[in-house]
């Protein structure tokens, strides 16, 4: 049975081949794909098989973790060929798995510690994307030096997600990281970032730190790190360092109050699980709503949406404070005593879903009008008819988060649902009112 690491770096050493349909052009390049297809259908013993063969694989007598990989390469190289997806990212997302894959392996081989293995593979990933793009666009005749900020930014996004999403599957879901990468970068492509290279260092380097700072105090697992990482790089290239002021926000004050009185909450059952680090499904919870606003705002602004970008610019900010106060409510008011069923007000016991304090409103109150705040300084279209309206926001998503709590979570909701669907509500209120003035 082949090692992970050589099963990786055979893996790694099939990308390479690639860079084939961007040089040799499709019609000469389709014939390596078929063949490969051929290999992993028709081997089913020797030394190629145990080179290229997973676990599951020799159950099955098939090489199917090497034929899903090369169909999921082919879809990609379809859509590039035959459809708008930049070959670039194409050949940039194939060696980033490929390559990643295989430093991760490596590192898995002389280390325990997850981290050490993530930023192996994030480390790796991102170069051999770059390297792949910046080779991809050389033989397709193509600008190099112009194009290096937005190779870094797709490469650096593409590594995050893919990483991120190795976290929540397995290693044997590669071709779905694959598909899935290559699509969001097709997208991020199209919303045509404008960056230079100081920008995306000065990025980089703001938003890895952020990404370190929470992880070694605990703020944030791994998976956490990874989303709060990507989400704060796509909110300073795709927004700027205003739309990131408030989504910072959110993330240190929140981070702050989660180890607010955390052993008292602890003894209630009422505490962040996982030492108060918060995982990817709350990050993403909390903050979905808000990205998608960011995306929106990119996409109108190149006119990819006829939409005002300034109803995308509230969604964001009044599902960021929905967030926040929130959060601020939850962390704040489950040590105090005597709670109360939103829906009837009758006294419940502290952790009950949809329970609400008089303090735990105020603090949320705080939020909202913290976000609102900031957005207030950093937003000159804002004003103070705007910053109202981020704070009514925050306090309509919040009060929506503790109905949906009392009502749906548990039975029909999970508790990051229901943290999606408040933040969303947080957002329509911030358009609509905004429409509305």
């Amino acid at each position: 049975m082949s090692t992970p690491v050589r099963r990786a770096g055979a893996f790694g050493a099939l990308c390479t081949l690639s860079l084939a349909v961007p040089i040799l052009g499709p019609e000469l390049s389709a014939p390596i794909a078929v063949v490969l297809a051929l290999v992993a259908v028709s081997v089913t013993d020797g030394p190629i098989f145990d080179l290229f063969a997973f676990p599951d694989d020799y159950s099955e007598g098939r090489l199917f973790g090497l034929l899903t990989f090369v169909l999921a390469a082919t879809t990609l190289g379809l859509l590039a060929v035959n459809w708008s997806l930049p070959m670039s990212v194409f050949v940039g997302v194939v060696f980033l798995v490929g390559y990643g894959g295989f430093a991760e392996a490596v590192a898995r081989s002389r280390t325990d510690a997850d981290i050490l293995q993530t930023i192996a593979f994030c480390t790796v990933g991102a170069l051999a994307s770059i390297a792949g793009q910046a080779g991809s666009r050389f033989a397709e005749g193509l600008p190099i030096e112009s194009a290096v900020p937005v190779i870094v930014f797709l490469a650096v996004s593409g590594t995050l997600l893919a990483a991120l999403l190795r976290d929540v599957l397995i290693s044997y879901d590669d071709p779905i990281v694959l598909l899935t990468v290559g699509l969001s970068l097709w997208l991020l492509a199209e919303l045509e970032p404008t960056i230079g290279v100081t920008g995306i260092a000065v990025a980089l380097a703001i938003t890895i730190a952020i990404g370190y700072v929470s992880h070694a105090l605990g703020a944030a697992s791994i998976a956490g790190m990874l989303t709060g990482i990507l989400l704060a790089l796509l909110t300073i290239v795709l927004g700027g360092y205003d739309w990131f002021a408030v989504l910072i926000t959110f993330f240190a004050v929140g981070s702050v109050s989660t180890k607010f009185r955390y052993e008292q909450k602890a003894d209630r059952g009422v505490a962040e699980g996982n030492d108060g680090a918060r995982g990817s499904s709350n990050v993403i919870g909390n903050t979905a709503a808000a990205m998608v606003a960011v995306l929106g705002f990119a996409a109108s602004e190149v006119d990819l949406l006829a939409v005002d970008p300034l109803l995308f610019l509230f969604a964001f900010a009044g599902a960021v404070s929905t967030a926040l106060s929130d959060t601020l409510s939850s962390e704040i008011g489950s040590v105090y005593d005597n709670p109360r069923l939103i829906t009837t007000l009758e006294s419940v016991e502290p952790g009950t879903d949809g329970a609400v304090t008089w303090q735990g409103e105020l603090a949320g109150i705080v939020g909202a009008a913290a976000v609102a705040g900031v957005g207030y300084a950093v937003y000159p279209e804002v004003g103070l008819i705007g910053a109202l309206v981020i704070a009514i926001a925050g306090f309509a998503g919040m009060t929506a988060d503790s109905v949906l709590g009392a009502t749906l979570e548990g039975e029909f909701l999970g508790n990051q649902s229901v943290n999606f669907l408040a933040t969303v509500a947080g957002a329509l209120t911030g358009m609509l009112v905004y429409a509305a003035f």
